[in-house]
C-alpha cells in the first residue's frame, strides 16, 4: 500500500519478474477479484511474462481508499506518480487500456525520460467522441439511479463476447469495484478528457492496439491516438469486444509481446480442481466458514482448512474472495 499526498491509500502489486511494466487500469479495478476471473487473469499472466507487472487500483476502486476529493485527470496521474514512487520506478514500460490508455499518454508526454514503451490499447484522444451526447447523459442516468442495470448495460457494451458466467462475473466485479457514484464520477472525467495537445510530446516508441468494431471506443479514436503521436504503429485487430481479456485474447497479448521485445509463448490453461475441492469452493462462494463446509461435507474441520489451503496454492489465490470469485465466474 502507498498513499496520496493528502493520505488516501493506494493499493497495488507485482507479478512476475524482470523490467517493470506498469499497467494503467480503465474505468474500474479491483487487484483482488480480477485475478480471479480466469479470462482476465489469462491476460495478466501473459503480460507479466518476462516482467514485473505492475497494477493498482484508484482511490474508491477496489482494495484503495475512498477520497473526498473530484475525479479528475489530476487525481489519475497523482495515482499513477504514487504507485511509481512506491515501486522505485526510473526507467519502465507502460500499457494504458480503455481510458487508463488515456492517462498513460498524458503521462507519458510528460515524463519523456522515463517511459522507455508506450502501449494503448482501447483508448481515445477526445472523450466527448466516444458517443453522442444522448448516449453519455443515458449511461451516466443509469449509473446513478440503477447501478446495478448499469452495468448489465455497460457488460454488454464492453464484452459482448463474453460467455454467460464471465458476464455474471463481471456484473459482481463492477459492483464490488466501487460505488455508483464514483463509478459515475469516473467515467464522466473520460467522457470530459482531451489529450489532443499532448500526443505530439510523446517520445517514447508507441504502439496503438485498438479492435476493429470495439463497442465502446471508436476505431477512428484508436487511429486518431496513433496519427497524433509521433512515429506511433497501429495494429486494429478484428473483435468487438472492448475488455482485452475478452475476445481473441491471443492476438492482443502477441501483439504486446511483440512490441516489448518478449517472446510469445503458448498460454498455458488455469490449474484445475478435484471434485472435492470444487465442492468446497461451491460452499465458499456460499458464504459458509470452515466449521460448517465441514459439517456440510463430513469431514474435519481441520479436512475442511486443508481442502481451502489447497485450493488457494493451486489456483493462486490469496483469499476466500478471489475463491468464491472465481467459482461464480467459472459456474464449476
Amino acid at each position: 500500500m502507498t498513499a496520496l499526498g493528502d493520505g488516501t491509500g493506494i493499493a497495488y502489486s507485482l507479478a512476475g519478474s524482470g523490467p517493470l511494466l506498469v499497467l494503467v487500469p480503465g474505468w474500474l479495478s479491483h487487484l483482488e477479484l480480477s485475478w480471479a476471473i480466469p479470462a482476465e487473469r489469462g491476460f495478466l499472466e501473459a503480460l507479466a511474462g518476462g516482467r514485473t507487472l505492475v497494477r493498482y487500483d484508484k482511490p474508491g476502486c477496489g482494495l484503495s481508499e475512498p477520497t473526498g476529493r473530484a475525479w479528475s485527470m489530476a487525481l489519475e496521474l497523482e495515482t499513477l506518480a504514487a504507485v511509481l514512487r512506491a515501486v522505485g520506478a526510473e526507467r519502465y514500460d507502460m500499457i494504458g487500456t480503455s481510458f487508463g490508455a488515456v492517462v498513460a499518454a498524458g503521462w507519458a508526454a510528460e515524463h519523456p525520460g522515463e517511459v522507455e514503451r508506450l502501449v494503448l490499447y482501447g483508448g481515445w484522444v477526445r472523450g466527448a467522441e466516444v458517443a453522442t451526447p444522448p448516449v453519455q447523459r443515458h449511461v451516466l442516468g443509469l449509473l446513478t439511479q440503477h447501478w446495478g442495470l448499469g452495468n448489465d448495460l455497460l457488460a454488454d457494451i464492453f464484452a459482448p463476447d463474453a460467455d454467460t458466467p464471465t458476464r455474471a462475473a463481471l456484473v459482481g466485479y463492477q459492483r464490488a469495484a466501487s460505488s455508483a457514484e464514483t463509478a459515475r464520477a469516473m467515467l464522466a472525467t473520460s467522457y470530459a478528457a482531451d489529450i489532443t495537445d499532448a500526443l505530439p510530446r510523446i517520445g517514447a516508441p508507441t504502439l496503438v492496439v485498438h479492435r476493429d468494431r470495439d463497442r465502446a471506443a471508436p476505431p477512428a479514436q484508436g487511429a486518431a491516438l496513433a496519427a497524433g503521436i509521433p512515429g506511433a504503429r497501429l495494429e486494429m485487430l478484428p473483435g468487438r469486444s472492448h475488455l482485452p481479456y475478452i475476445g481473441d485474447v491471443d492476438a492482443l497479448t502477441h501483439a504486446i509481446r511483440r512490441f516489448l521485445g518478449l517472446a510469445v509463448p503458448r498460454r498455458s490453461a488455469l490449474p484445475t480442481l478435484t471434485p472435492r475441492q470444487r465442492e468446497v469452493a461451491a460452499l465458499i462462494a456460499d458464504g459458509l466458514p470452515n466449521r460448517e463446509i465441514a459439517a456440510r461435507l463430513g469431514i474435519t474441520e481441520r479436512s475442511a482448512e486443508s481442502h481451502v489451503e489447497r485450493i488457494r496454492d493451486r489456483m493462486g489465490f490469496r483469499s476466500r474472495a478471489q475463491i468464491a470469485a472465481w467459482h461464480v465466474a467459472t459456474g464449476r
